[in-house]
């Protein structure tokens, strides 16, 4: 996009550098990470309707194409034309969930372009199609958030309205996934991590329980047991979104009514299987549940994670929160490392002793203790490989050992975090 359009980005990018005068640093970083997104991942698409690629993938995620723009809500509210594109985008994101609510990754045409040729419903708009739980969640939430913060409602047209009920009917079938669900998901000579076992079903789940069911992680990984917990927990906020909505903008009684029951169930199954007793942590929410009693207990470093919830807005059981918080932030889980340059969590979508820049911006951003959010600064200082960018993940020994130089995600959530700081809410 061209760079003199955006006034009001340039004008924040100022305050920050003016607010960050003390640490250069952070305020290079800023200003690179900033300008990112909107110089060199939205384009414009023969029709004038925006496309948001990730960074170094060619393609349009539901999930990531939402979290991108976050950050430029706080320059919108003075800015039409960047509201505008921002409506945009989310009005390009319902078109695709009405094209199929079960993807999670789109082409700018129906080129037939593709990850891989996998066994599913494909169809030539997919770039691919794993279904994940956030997919759907994302744009519902930067739609209200636009609303909220700039008063736009251009973007609660036609195409919103009915993917919000495709949204909830997912959601509804994906509860009894095991008798209901239409949706299969097989790749051919691949990790087990990038599959569906049971010919494409996913490890058995028990129905009806009031969680609903996700296939594959937000890092694209297969779920180890289907009922993710995080992004139940995601799906309840959404879901309130909904109702009020439904309430404010189109005065459906019967959609505020919809997703007030489901996100009263979604919330009656994470308090009754997705809370686990441990020994050395007391109670803590479970990543991934089959509601048979199996669960795995670890968090991941993409969002949604047990990491992210304060941030998503879950009112969970503060406890229980702080409970989980711990566990996850600890050698107990997993995917944490620790090393020389850094210590977080990763993913196993990455390597081994590989952290997640997202993650150590997630634990910024859900800090409460300020000399933990100072040590999560020193770690993104130092972790950057000198490319004032962020990535997606690093070698805790050798920051110069990281994942995609080019991942739009990562530094938009870096600008929040420095936004926050700097005393800027969305």
């Amino acid at each position: 996009m061209e760079s003199d359009k955006w006034n009001t980005v340039e004008t924040l990018i100022a305050e920050v550098k003016e607010k960050l005068h003390n640490h250069a640093r952070l305020a290079q970083m800023f200003e690179a990470c900033y300008s990112n997104t909107l110089h060199t991942t939205i384009r414009r698409l023969p029709d004038g309707t925006p496309y948001v690629i990730t960074g170094d993938i060619p393609a349009m995620w539901l999930r990531d194409s939402a979290a991108q723009l976050r950050p430029y809500l706080i320059p919108a509210r003075k800015d039409p034309a960047l509201t505008e594109l921002i409506a945009g985008i989310v009005r390009k994101q319902f078109f695709y969930i009405n094209t199929d609510p079960y993807a999670n990754a789109f082409n700018d045409s129906p080129n037939g372009a593709c990850w891989r040729h996998d066994d599913t419903r494909m169809n030539d708009w997919l770039w691919e199609r794993k279904y994940e739980i956030d997919s759907l969640c994302y744009p519902v939430w930067l739609s209200y958030l636009l609303w909220k913060n700039t008063g736009c409602t251009s973007h609660f047209n036609d195409d919103f309205y009915k993917g919000v009920y495709r949204i909830l009917a997912v959601f509804r079938c994906e509860q009894n996934h095991e008798e209901s669900s239409p949706y299969h998901f097989i790749r051919e000579n691949t990790f087990f991590t990038d599959t569906l076992s049971r010919n494409g079903k996913g490890a058995l789940v028990r129905g009806n329980i009031g969680l609903t069911w996700s296939g594959f992680r937000p890092s694209d990984d297969a779920c180890t047991y289907g009922y993710l917990i995080p992004s139940n927990m995601f799906a309840t906020v959404i879901l309130g979104y909904l109702e009020e909505i439904a309430d404010a903008i189109y005065h459906d009684n019967t959609l505020q009514e919809d997703a007030r029951t489901l996100r009263t169930q979604i919330e009656e199954g994470i308090r009754n299987y997705g809370i686990v007793e441990t020994s050395d942590y007391g109670k803590i929410y479970a990543y991934e549940t089959d509601g048979f009693g199996q669960y795995n207990l670890m968090d991941d470093a993409n969002i949604p994670s047990l990491l992210s919830i304060p941030y998503l807005g879950y009112q969970g059981d503060d406890t229980i929160l702080q409970n989980t918080r711990r566990f996850i932030l600890s050698d107990a889980n997993p995917c944490y490392y620790q090393g020389i340059f850094a210590r977080g969590i990763g993913s196993p979508h990455t390597p081994v002793n590989h952290v997640w820049h997202l993650s150590l911006i997630m634990q910024g951003l859900t800090a409460v203790d300020e000399q933990e959010q100072r040590d999560i600064l020193q770690m993104l200082l130092k972790t950057d490989a000198g490319t004032n960018l962020m990535h997606e993940s690093f070698h805790v020994d050798n920051p110069n050992q990281y994942t995609r130089k080019w991942f739009s995600w990562a530094n938009a959530l870096f600008c929040e975090l420095i936004l926050k700081i700097c005393g800027y809410r969305i």
